[in-house]
């Protein structure tokens, strides 16, 4: 059988718009129309293809479908301008980051790209541990992440590594930290974690010989707004050199000892033949070898 290429086409619409409401303003038809489409599909393919949840999310087998419709709609593009045609539409890149690399050096290339291809990104947010899965369901056609080993489908390449290390408020130190970050005291002090997957304090924490069960913690799942709640003095915790330079050279940060955490990125793309996922590779490729560390 062959997998029509409409149909294929709005099953990616609906995923990317998150409803089929979002697809049909999307595709200029009715949302009836949409749901019928997709309906088709997954009886032709004899399976369901998304979860119609809000927003809607691919199953497995959608996941199989949504990988070949990001690599038509990309090789379209790459064809319609190397044919040098103005009416080829503007490319939509998915891409999984993890949120540090967002926070500090990875929106300077991208926003180079968007000055010299016709492209718009489509980010997915998530943890350098868990973004290898946004690559392997569909989601983004590349992206950054701790996994070393190529997904399969896709070839890997080092990026460098961002190092963390602990720190906190000269004040949140002088109440919680004054007898030099013993054990006893770090078990007691409040601590930032990003999210309940967030294992970077408590890998510190055990390092330095702590019970990381023991201290309470505030969830702050957002980057930018993690360190400043590590500035605000809501607790210690563990931030990027290129995210804590600044506040550590004008002492509105100190460190509280113990080792850095380095975390190797590795950047992962699907295997396609595509000028211009290459240019988004080259560049991000690029721009880390300036911003990571090489250890």
């Amino acid at each position: 059988m062959k997998l029509p290429l409409d149909l294929v086409s709005t099953l990616l619409a609906v995923i990317d718009e998150g409803s089929f409401e979002g697809a049909a303003r999307r595709l200029h038809v009715t949302p009836s129309a949409v749901s019928q489409r997709v309906r088709t599909l997954e009886d032709q393919l004899g399976g369901v293809l998304v979860v119609r949840s809000r927003p809607v999310r691919p199953t497995a087998a959608g996941g199989v479908v949504l990988r070949l419709a990001r690599q038509m709609a990309l090789l379209e593009h790459d064809a319609l301008a190397e044919l040098g045609r103005d009416d080829a539409a503007t490319a939509r890149i998915s891409l999984a980051v993890n949120a540090d690399s967002l926070a500090t050096w990875l929106l300077e290339p991208l926003a180079r790209l968007s000055r010299q291809h016709p492209v718009v990104f489509d980010l997915h947010r998530d943890d350098q541990d868990f973004t290898a899965a946004l690559l392997a369901d569909g989601t983004a056609l590349a992206g950054v992440t701790s996994q070393a080993d190529p997904i399969a489908g896709c070839v890997a390449t080092a990026l460098g590594t961002m190092v963390y290390e602990a720190v906190a408020t000269p004040s949140f130190v002088a109440r919680w930290l004054g007898r030099g970050a013993t054990a006893d005291e770090l078990e007691a002090a409040p601590l930032v974690d990003f999210d309940r997957r967030d294992d970077l304090q408590t890998r510190w924490l055990v390092a330095v010989g702590a019970d990381p069960g023991a201290p309470p913690r505030h969830f702050v799942p957002a980057s930018h707004d993690f360190a400043a709640a590590v500035r605000a003095g809501l607790g210690w915790g563990m931030l990027p050199l290129l995210q804590s330079a600044d506040a550590l050279a004008g002492g509105e940060l100190v460190h509280i000892g113990g080792p850095g955490i380095p975390v190797a990125l590795y950047w992962q793309q699907w295997n396609l033949h595509s000028p211009l996922l290459g240019a988004v590779a080259a560049e991000v490729i690029a721009a880390a070898g300036t911003a990571l560390s090489r250890r």
